[in-house]
């Protein structure tokens, strides 16, 4: 490091922003800083918000700047946690340290660096901990973006008892941008309860390619209106209602790629006409909506850059399309730059300082923080980065934080938590919603609704908490249920073991997971139908399974195997809840993209 550490000092909030207001002579006073007031973010509000963060501009140090462009995981469950990865990573001990020694601008959630797996208290405590580091460090009171991707479905960081949702596609399958706004609004209350004011969410990616390997289920739709009408309201539930920043992702579109980012770097071949018409939409309508972020995708998209830079780098798609062209003013945040999307070209410190000349504000979990935060320094010294450019950025970061809510309130009330996450109006309404989700595409044998009091039923196919649960669902409505988990990629043992518990059953359940992509799966399910007992298919993620499956007859998607999606399975295939889904998608056949055997829209009842 090439700057020093801070001193570690206590202040109060206020004090820090009558001394900022002070010291510049601002009209606007503290209590203009108004808390987190959904739906209002008042004019009053905002006039305070931009002085406040035009005046701490000036007056944060030349390290402080810098530190406010980076976001980063940080190990332990307490900021006080001392975790040798921190060591390996940074060279610090504790999250605290990290925060004051580099003037973090932010910090995000995962299961992996432990920051969410104690519950909802200890995620609080440690919300509150990052904060009182940042206040402590910080000359000017700046208080810590804390972020997480709560997607919901697939993408899920804070499990139960946190109220759970069954994903974006799931969720458009009701067509309802209410339950859409709704299933926002309730996961961003119960973020905010732990102290998370950004969810980078929603995914705005319109999901064309049935094979894409990293989106899927988390987009809403292949249809790019359905797809904007939806990411709008979501915006709309974290900000309007919630309280958080909101960040759609992944610009300018990561819908229709056959590589993950994560692990290669993708290119998009839409002609500008295509990306026009596909890919732009839900960003154009997150923009309308007001969203706080937009994050960048580490793609390759020739007719917007021929240059063969991942969009994360590329300053036609980040200033010249998205802020000047489309117009938006908000943040750009990088999606994870750890990701193998950006890596290939240049090393760490280089990649931080093209991101930003790119046109992007902040930089997401960079692999080498000392090397890319005094590479940023010195492309500041070097007037690389201009330094009204860097003010610019940090300006723009301050007053999102101040109109977010967190510049007045960035601490939680510890003992308030658990009366909001996973309350039971909550839970109430996410079994409602959930209920209307899925999607009956066949049912050409008349199996369902199943009735299964006093019956047989094996349940067998991917997940051993899956199916685990819905057996049990089963059996609690009188069913004699038989569980056998066979995975993913189900080798001749378990195949064989299942086919051998179907021949003694009624029914069968099997459970596929991406069956497209597994010819185990898809031998499991062909074998089964072999036997002559009935079978009921459900895909728990992608609905594009049955294209593989031609023997299948009865077919449900649920779009989730999410802990509340399993139990409202169970009471669409009783029939207790009828299915009113619609598909989201087309779903194309098996090598022929062009032959569309369910057309979006394509929804059975009963």
């Amino acid at each position: 490091m090439t700057h020093p550490t801070s001193p570690v000092r206590p202040r109060t909030l206020l004090a820090g922003l009558a001394v900022a207001a002070l010291t510049v002579g601002l009209a606007a006073s503290p209590s203009e800083a108004a808390p987190k007031q959904p739906a209002e973010r008042a004019e009053s509000s905002r006039g305070f918000c931009t002085a406040w963060s035009r005046s701490t501009t000036r007056h944060l140090t030349l390290d402080e700047k810098v530190g406010q462009l980076f976001i980063q995981e940080l190990y332990g469950p307490t900021a006080t946690t001392r975790d040798a990865r921190n060591v390996d990573f940074y060279g610090l001990e504790t999250p605290a340290e990290i925060v004051q020694e580099y003037h973090l601008g932010g910090a995000i959630y995962f299961a992996w660096t432990d920051s969410v797996g104690g519950g909802p208290e200890q995620i609080a405590g440690l919300s509150n901990g990052l904060q009182e580091a940042a206040l402590e460090g910080s000359t000017l009171d700046v208080p810590l973006w804390v972020g997480i991707d709560q997607e919901m479905g697939i993408v899920t960081r804070m499990g139960p008892p946190a109220t759970q949702f069954p994903g974006a596609m799931a969720v458009a399958a009701t067509r309802s941008t209410e339950n859409a706004r709704t299933a926002a609004a309730i996961t961003g209350e119960e973020l905010a309860a732990v102290g998370v004011n950004v969810n980078f969410a929603p995914d705005a990616d319109v999901n064309v390619n049935p094979a894409n390997p990293v989106i899927g289920v988390r987009s809403f739709s292949s249809d790019p209106q359905l797809a904007a009408d939806f990411t709008a309201a979501q915006v709309q539930g974290l900000q309007d209602d919630a309280g958080l920043s909101a960040a759609a992702k992944h610009f300018p579109g990561h819908g229709d790629t056959a590589v993950d980012s994560h692990t290669g770097l993708p290119q998009i071949t839409h002609t500008r006409e295509e990306w026009e018409q596909i890919d732009r939409p839900p960003f154009q309508a997150a923009i309308e909506a007001g969203t706080d972020m937009i994050m960048t995708a580490h793609i390759v998209v020739p007719s917007l850059d021929p240059s063969g830079l991942p969009a994360t780098l590329s300053k036609p798609i980040l200033t010249d399309l998205l802020r000047e062209e489309m117009g938006y003013e908000g943040l750009i945040i990088t999606d994870s730059l750890q990701m193998a999307g950006v890596r290939e070209q240049f090393d760490d410190g280089e990649i931080a300082i093209r991101a930003l000349e790119a046109g992007a504000d902040q930089l997401l979990m960079s692999q080498d923080l000392p090397t890319a935060w005094n590479a940023v320094r010195d492309a500041v010294g070097t007037e690389r980065l201009p330094r009204a450019e860097l003010d610019a950025k940090v300006q723009r970061i301050l007053k999102t934080k101040c109109d977010n809510g967190l510049v007045r309130e960035p601490l939680v009330d510890e003992s308030a938590v658990m009366d909001v996450v996973g309350n039971p109006e909550h839970l109430a309404t996410a079994a409602e919603i959930t209920d209307a989700t899925h999607t009956l595409v066949e049912n050409g044998a008349g199996l369902l609704p199943l009735d299964v009091d006093g019956t047989d039923v094996l349940v067998t196919g991917w997940g051993a908490s899956t199916t685990t649960t819905l057996g049990a669902e089963l059996t609690a409505r009188g069913a004699t249920t038989t569980v056998r988990e066979t995975g993913a990629t189900p080798n001749e043992a378990a195949i064989t073991g299942a086919v051998t518990a179907a021949e003694d059953a009624d029914v069968v359940v099997v459970l596929t997971n991406n069956a497209a992509t597994s010819t185990a799966q898809q031998n499991l399910v062909r074998r089964l139908h072999a036997t002559g007992t009935p079978v009921v298919t459900v895909a728990v993620r992608n609905p594009y399974d049955i294209a593989h499956l031609p023997d299948v007859d009865t077919y449900l998607a649920t779009y989730s195997y999410s802990p509340v999606s399993v139990p409202s399975l169970a009471r669409v295939l009783t029939g207790e809840v009828a299915p009113t889904g619609k598909l989201p998608v087309d779903i194309p056949a098996a090598g022929d993209p062009g032959t569309v055997l369910y057309p979006l829209g394509h929804g059975l009842t009963y």
